[in-house]
C-alpha cells in the first residue's frame, strides 16, 4: 500500500469513527428524552417496549438527492449504492420509511400523496430495479399544510409520535435537515460526504436496537 492509499484509509477510518460517536451520542441523547418536543403527550405510545417493538429501529430517509436522483433530462433512479443500502437493511428485517416534502394538494392523507408521489417517481424512472415502494409500507409522511413542509418539525415529529420506543435514524443530503432531526432526538446522518460511508453502516443502524431505551 502506497502513501496516498494509507491516507485515504486513514481519512475513512476517521470519518466512520465521527459517525460512530455521533450517532451514539445522539441515540443516548434521546434515550433522556422519549418524548419528542412539541408532541402532544396522548400521542404516544405506553414507555413500556412490547414485543412488536423489538424490530426498532426505524430508519427514515428524505428521497430525493438522498436515495434517487433526478437527472437533467427530468429521468430519475438510484443514487450510487442506495439500492444495496436499501436491500441490506430488508435483509435484516430493519424498518425504512419516508419524510419528504411534496404538494399538499397531492393528496388529503399521506397515503393518496404517497400514492401520487409513486406515480410521478415511476413515470420517470431509468433503471433494470425498480424502487423498492414495498419496502416502505405506510410509513411515507408528507406535508398536510405548506407549514409542515420541512424543515419545519412537523414531520419528524409525527415520525416519532407513531414509532413508540423504537431509535429513529434519519438520513438526508441536507445539513439543515440533519441538524433539525438531531435536535427532535433522530440518530441523523449527512449522506455522500468525503471521506466517510455514503450511507449509516447498516451494522451500526442494527447496533442501535441494542442500546438501553
Amino acid at each position: 500500500m502506497n502513501r496516498t492509499e494509507l491516507r485515504g484509509v486513514r481519512r475513512a477510518g476517521l470519518g466512520l469513527g465521527a459517525a460512530l460517536a455521533s450517532a451514539l451520542l445522539c441515540a443516548t441523547s434521546s434515550a433522556a428524552a422519549p418524548m419528542s418536543p412539541g408532541v402532544p403527550s396522548d400521542t404516544h405510545a405506553p414507555l413500556e417496549r412490547t414485543t412488536a417493538q423489538q424490530a426498532c429501529p426505524v430508519v427514515y430517509f428524505d428521497l430525493g438527492e438522498t436515495l434517487v436522483h433526478t437527472a437533467e433530462d427530468g429521468s430519475t433512479g438510484y443514487l450510487p449504492g442506495a439500492a444495496a443500502y436499501l436491500r441490506a437493511l430488508r435483509e435484516r428485517h430493519i424498518k425504512v420509511g419516508l419524510i419528504t416534502n411534496v404538494p399538499p394538494s397531492w393528496g388529503t392523507t399521506d397515503a393518496e400523496r404517497a400514492a401520487r408521489l409513486k406515480q410521478e417517481v415511476d413515470a420517470t424512472w431509468q433503471g433494470a430495479v425498480p424502487f423498492a415502494w414495498q419496502d416502505f409500507g405506510d410509513r411515507v409522511l408528507t406535508p398536510r399544510t405548506d407549514a409542515e413542509r420541512k424543515p419545519a418539525p412537523a414531520l419528524w415529529e409525527r415520525a416519532a409520535a407513531r414509532s413508540g420506543r423504537c431509535t429513529l435514524v434519519y438520513q438526508a443530503e441536507t445539513t439543515q435537515e440533519v441538524q433539525v432531526a438531531r435536535s427532535l432526538g433522530f440518530v441523523a446522518y449527512q449522506v455522500d460526504q468525503p471521506h466517510r460511508p455514503a450511507f449509516l453502516p447498516v451494522w451500526l443502524v442494527d447496533l442501535l436496537s441494542h442500546l438501553p431505551r
